[in-house]
């Protein structure tokens, strides 16, 4: 049963409607608001994914590339991803071998153009150039009566969820983002690692608290009552609807995919800093040669959680899922759990479509998955720059041996990333292209995100 909606309790939107969506659109009391294109809005993001590691996870899983769901989407382009002191050249990427690696962005930066529609510096949650705040999309679809939610294989509080939600000079003041994002936002759900009763393997352990708020958050958390935040559902006071319910166990994230659910939920899982790439064992054996750790949720079990708690919304809902293990494999170059974060990821978008397909319809929901940068200079082996600048492909061995691979830095690049969407309203971004890649065609850059996602709920982006 949907609940009530912060706006006419549900009633229908009329078109033309001034609504007071941020204090922006406040101070412009001439922007009203236009019809929605689409009821619901998830994003996924495969942080550090380019197109190779993409192509990796495919050749181990069925030993052919091009056969992920979302690479049958209708809108597939290429996305440019640096911030706000750089730039991408597509003549000199393919040019100059080394070209990708200068000025790469960070993850906040990233998040937070997609979440703003604007570039910003490295290491900003939220904030623009002059660490001013700006209004996520999802502050804007909260003011509208959705309902909204970041799920992620890391820390909830690392840069990507918190470039959705969070305002911050800084992504490593960790404990005061984590503080916003539970006291402050009107985020319903939260859902990611960071647990300091436990370590990579998911074995009891004392570590740093700071991912979840420090200490003292810790122990609101972890106390038999529930955690009070931010009044959420829009009626003007902080009550008990407002509180958050918190899940920890495997088993609690599973059952919170079926039946009745909480209004808004904070999930924990047993495990410090990442789900599974930061376990221990060998971490450059192949893919699932060390055994996965069972006592912790998989990124697909968390995003079921989190649409059985947001689509309660008879208005609608905004979801952006992370695979950001993506990243830390691939700072890593560790080839086999890089393949093993990208399927997980993989599968969690299965969730989403299958979500879509039970409950919704392509008319009212609109998928987006990408990454947020490239991550680890991904080519298939031979590849570099001794004469001319050459990229070899990966070596495909069949289905179930990881393909041949090669890694050319332990950091971000520049280079550009794939984009997929589908629903009805992702013709706007097949039509958002800013410029034509040499090798990837078509490419529109990752403020198209943020500002498209506000045109999506109806409104001009108001930052």
């Amino acid at each position: 049963m949907c609940r009530k909606s912060h706006l006419g309790q549900g009633l229908p939107m009329i078109l033309g409607l001034c609504l007071i969506a941020s204090s922006a659109l406040a101070e412009k009391p001439e922007k009203c608001r236009k019809r929605e294109l689409a009821k619901n809005l998830i994003v996924l993001i495969s942080d550090g994914c380019g197109y190779n590691h993409v192509d990796a996870a495919s050749l181990y899983q069925y030993g052919m590339t091009g056969v992920q769901v979302y690479e049958q989407f209708p809108v597939r382009v290429g996305m440019s991803t640096y911030s706000y002191y750089w730039d991408y050249d597509p003549r000199l990427a393919w040019e100059d071998f080394d070209y990708v690696n200068l000025s790469p962005t960070d993850s906040a930066s990233a998040a937070t153009a997609m979440s703003t529609g604007v570039k910003t510096y490295d290491a900003a949650i939220g904030v623009d150039v002059d660490q001013k705040p700006l209004t996520h999309f999802m502050q804007v679809a909260e003011k509208l009566g959705k309902s909204t939610g970041v799920v992620t294989s890391v820390q909830f509080s690392h840069a990507t969820p918190a470039g959705f939600v969070a305002h911050n000079a800084s992504r490593n003041e960790y404990a005061a983002i984590a503080k916003e994002m539970i006291y402050s936002s009107a985020v319903d759900v939260i859902m990611g690692c960071g647990a300091p009763d436990h370590d990579d393997s998911g074995l009891p352990a004392t570590k740093d608290a700071k991912y979840v708020g420090g200490p003292d958050t810790w122990k609101d958390l972890t106390d038999d009552f529930a955690v009070q935040g931010a009044d959420a559902n829009g009626d003007g006071t902080v009550n008990s609807r407002d509180k958050w319910s918190v899940i920890r166990s495997r088993q609690q994230f599973r059952q919170m995919a079926r039946g009745r659910t909480p209004t808004r939920v904070i999930g924990i899982p047993y495990v410090n800093t990442t789900l599974q790439q930061s376990r221990g064992g060998d971490g450059g054996a192949a893919p699932y040669v060390v055994p996965l750790t069972r006592t912790v949720p998989t990124l697909a079990e968390m995003t079921a959680a989190a649409l059985n708690v947001l689509d309660n919304d008879c208005d609608g809902f905004c979801l952006m899922v992370e695979g950001g293990a993506v990243d830390w494999a691939s700072h890593a170059n560790q080839s086999g759990r890089v393949i093993e974060e990208e399927i997980d990821f993989n599968t969690a978008v299965d969730v989403v479509l299958d979500w879509v397909r039970a409950n919704s319809n392509w008319g009212e929901t609109i998928v987006l998955v990408t990454g947020d940068h490239e991550c680890g200079y991904l080519t298939g082996p031979g590849s570099g720059s001794l004469a001319d600048p050459m990229w070899q492909p990966l070596v495909n061995y069949g289905p179930g041996i990881q393909p041949g691979m090669e890694w050319h830095s332990t950091n971000h690049t520049n280079s550009l990333i794939p984009f997929f969407a589908k629903g009805a309203a992702a013709r706007l971004f097949r039509w958002a292209a800013v410029g034509d890649d040499p090798v990837r065609g078509a490419y529109l850059d990752n403020t198209a995100i943020g500002t498209l996602c506000f045109e999506i709920l109806g409104v001009a982006n108001p930052n």
